[in-house]
């Protein structure tokens, strides 16, 4: 369904998919509708609505929690060495230097790298641990994955082209070795991200017991969850003007909706008993990491550049103001995957301590 349903898309409406295809993408298979008023404050009027009940509550949390907590560790020195290699990556990525050129293109990924080390130390440093020190060999098998997950919102991307990149080269394999190293940050640094909000006090007192709502015939709804999300995601090749926002939405909709019919616990499983902050402080990561994938891209010499349709005004950097709200689902989506790997790990757990009570016994 991810990857089928786009080209699918793309053949009902009579488009060559070998254009889709092209390895390094081609620009030029999406002509974007010009800005719009009315669907600039439609989708305005959208995003507050979803998101206004949540900031009430955060606020009415950060009110609650004013109570300040004493860290219980101090700055680790690794920590330390991450804020000095991220001021130094950030240094290098904007400026201009000659004898820097060769290396311009590559400042993204210690940039990340660093960024990843400092919010580590930071929930060391207010918790006593961390996801970098608890779960190494999971915290690591994250940048292989990761490296996988954003590849496929790149080729995503080719059925909308909301965004591009600069000084891509032509060869393919120059592309996919150039490009691969950062992609593999996103999912380590949203994560870690995540753990660290998931530590605040605002997080905890406003969102541990909230509004529960509780879904009759869950399998039914997630039956017309996982149709509509497919037919969203095939839409986007046949109206990617209308329907580009989906990209973020439909692939998070099939895989929840995977997970309800199959009877796993999910991202939403709390929500019945009114615990909202795995959903909140995923989305808060993502909103948090994005503004800084963001800034960074801006004066950077590799970069990217957006193209959304009927949106496209009062940019922050690089990015238009609406275009910040993708990040609220893509932090669950990262979520998502990452407890998808986390049940790979429980399972070799199990099956190793099966194991072991197996041979005792004999």
């Amino acid at each position: 369904m991810l990857l089928g349903l786009p080209l699918l898309g793309v053949f009902l409406s009579g488009a060559p998919l070998k254009r889709y295809l092209a390895f390094p993408p081609r620009a030029g298979n999406v002509h974007h509708a010009p800005f719009s008023w009315i669907a600039f404050a439609l989708y305005g009027v959208l995003i507050i609505s979803i998101t206004a009940p949540f900031i009430v509550r955060a606020l009415k949390g950060l009110v609650k929690s004013k109570r300040k907590e004493a860290p219980v560790r101090s700055f680790p020195w690794w920590g330390w060495a991450g804020l000095l290699g991220g001021v130094f990556s950030w240094f290098l990525a904007w400026t201009r230097f000659a004898w820097w050129r060769p290396f311009q293109l590559h400042t993204f990924t210690p940039l990340w790298l660093s960024f990843i080390l400092v919010i580590n130390a930071l929930s060391y440093r207010r918790k006593g641990h961390c996801l970098m020190l608890d779960r190494p060999l999971f915290f690591l098998m994250l940048f292989p994955l990761s490296a996988a997950f954003w590849w496929f919102f790149e080729y995503l991307n080719r059925f909308v082209e909301n965004w591009s990149y600069v000084l891509v080269p032509r060869d393919g394999w120059s592309y996919f070795w150039r490009a691969t190293p950062p992609f593999s940050t996103v999912l380590a640094a949203v994560l870690s991200t995540r753990e660290w909000f998931g530590g605040m006090a605002w997080v905890r007192d406003g969102f541990m017991d909230w509004a529960r709502i509780k879904l009759p015939r869950s399998g039914i709804w997630a039956w017309f969850t996982l149709i509509a999300a497919g037919l969203g995601l095939l839409g986007i090749g046949v109206y990617p003007n209308y329907l580009f926002s989906l990209l973020w939405v439909s692939p998070l909709m099939i895989l929840l909706a995977m997970q309800v019919i199959f009877g796993e616990k999910n991202l939403f499983s709390g929500i019945p008993e009114g615990d909202w902050r795995l959903v909140i402080s995923s989305s808060a990561a993502a909103l948090f990491c994005g503004w800084f994938w963001e800034m960074w891209n801006f004066f950077s010499l590799a970069r990217w550049t957006y193209a959304i349709p009927y949106v496209d005004r009062f940019r922050m950097f690089e990015m238009p103001a609406l275009g910040y709200a993708g990040y609220l689902p893509f932090g669950l989506e990262c979520t998502v995957v990452g407890d998808m790997l986390d049940q790979v790990f429980k399972g070799k757990r199990t099956k190793n301590h099966t194991q072991r009570r197996d041979g005792a016994r004999r």
